[in-house]
């Protein structure tokens, strides 16, 4: 994929505010340092001759701290330069490059802290450098992980400046401007390209499904049967192999899939690794939407909670997928009602022609399953809707554990009679001619896949 950037673009110079107080405080050996003219206090209750020698020590204590802290000063002259990728993939490390530079007249030791995201792991978290003065600089290179999508801002480096005897810290925050978008788990689509010219998709889990066809596209050689059309034998394989041979071709349609996925309260949580159903919903629709556009397809998108967050028209083309991750990465699960009517309004607004309609999401109640039912039943016929519903992991794993006391007992029951009701309710929607797809969030990628495949192979849209 080329969303993932691997070059390094360095981002904007600046030096520091100015006309700020400065922040300082103590270090460690100062601090320790001044333990001893306690101690020797406390000789006062027996010894009154060391009053004179305890003001001396304390008073030479002072001077050289004072001293000390005039080497700070010129000690927030720095300019600081950070490269870093403006693209990255969620869970996909990449480097972050510092170079700090000092514009004071003194060598500096200095400790420094990249100003990343909470959502961000680097290795390392801290530095400790010592930088010459006059020009000189450092580069300082950390691993950055992030953990959730979203467009991101660096402001600053922070830096803790020591004082040439230690006595004392100086904070320094340097000004250095970066921004980062971290889109969905991109690297499946490559892994699937590779996979896919080795012939190893049952990897991923993903089943070949092929049917033939009367199109252009070359399937493979097979023997002559009795209704074959003439224009299709292969004269120089019959010369070859003394045999009629026709050329068999596979079914080459372009044909319109349209994700709608829901981004209401039922799609937020974390399924492990950070990761909420809508990471799931995403990284699925981008993997199916990649093997629809490789067969020619046409792809869109609508994600919706209480309204419509994103609309992407469905196009075609090898450039179809960024804009699909573009629309997606700054998107995240609201705590809402998902309204599933002012979004198949807008689709029939929307999209007029025969489409797979994708419809991603989790219903736990009646009122939403009931809605559901009805906005898909009315599908039917002028679309092929296929309702993806993500199971709930702890109400699965809460009907599946053995109680081991009554109050366990009594949730696993509700447990398992939610998930009864829940089975009632797609059984209800197969029979209303709906396909439905009811799969974990973790495994949703490959039955997904499979199941176009499958609708593909069988000319059902």
């Amino acid at each position: 994929m080329t969303l993932v950037a691997t070059r390094i673009v360095p981002t904007t110079r600046a030096k520091v505010r100015w006309f700020r107080l400065p922040k300082i405080w103590p270090g460690r050996p100062l601090v320790m340092l001044m333990v001893f003219p306690v101690l020797l206090s406390l000789g006062l209750l027996v010894i009154d001759w060391l009053r004179p020698w305890i003001i001396l020590f304390d008073a030479a204590i002072a001077l050289v701290a004072m001293i000390d802290l005039l080497t700070l000063i010129g000690a927030d002259r720095w300019i600081a330069e950070r490269s870093c990728t403006s693209v990255a993939s969620i869970g996909e490390p990449f480097d972050v490059e510092l170079t700090i530079t000092n514009m004071g007249w003194s060598q500096r030791i200095v400790k420094l802290r990249d100003d990343l995201p909470p959502t961000f792991l680097a290795d390392p978290v801290e530095f400790e450098a010592k930088i010459p003065g006059r020009g000189g600089r450092t580069i300082l290179v950390s691993h950055v992980k992030p953990l959730r999508r979203g467009s991101y801002r660096f402001e600053r480096v922070d830096t803790l400046v020591q004082s040439r005897l230690g006595f004392w810290r100086r904070q320094v925050e340097i000004e250095a401007t970066s921004e980062v978008k971290v889109y969905p788990d991109v690297r499946q689509l490559s892994r699937y390209t590779v996979l896919a010219r080795r012939d190893k998709l049952s990897a991923l889990g993903v089943r070949q499904s092929r049917q033939l066809g009367t199109d252009n596209e070359f399937e493979r050689l097979r023997d002559y049967s009795e209704g074959d059309e003439p224009r299709h034998m292969d004269w120089r394989a019959t010369a070859r192999r003394r045999k009629l041979t026709v050329r068999a071709h596979q079914v080459n349609q372009s044909q319109r899939l349209i994700f709608l996925i829901d981004c209401g309260r039922m799609m937020a949580g974390n399924t492990g690794g950070g990761l909420s159903p809508l990471d799931h919903a995403f990284n699925a629709m981008l993997m199916l939407a990649h093997v629809a556009l490789i067969r020619g397809d046409q792809v869109g998108l609508m994600v919706f909670s209480d309204r419509v967050r994103a609309f992407v028209p469905p196009m075609g083309g090898p450039h179809r997928t960024p804009r699909l991750i573009h629309a997606v990465h700054n998107i995240f699960p609201e705590i809402v009602e998902p309204r599933y009517d002012h979004a198949f309004i807008e689709l029939e607004k929307r999209c007029r022609k025969r489409s797979l309609v994708v419809l991603m999401t989790s219903v736990m109640d009646d009122v939403n399953a009931q809605i559901v039912a009805d906005q898909l039943g009315r599908t039917v016929g002028k679309h092929l809707p296929l309702g993806v519903f993500l199971r709930d992991q702890d109400l699965f794993r809460l009907a599946d554990r053995a109680p081991e006391h009554g109050l366990e007992m009594y949730q696993g029951a509700a447990a398992a009679g939610m998930l009864n009701w829940r089975e009632t309710a797609l059984s209800s929607l197969r029979k209303r001619g709906i396909m439905t797809l009811d799969v974990d969030p973790t495994d949703l990628t490959a039955p997904l896949v499979n199941q176009y495949l499958d609708i593909k192979a069988r000319h059902l849209l």
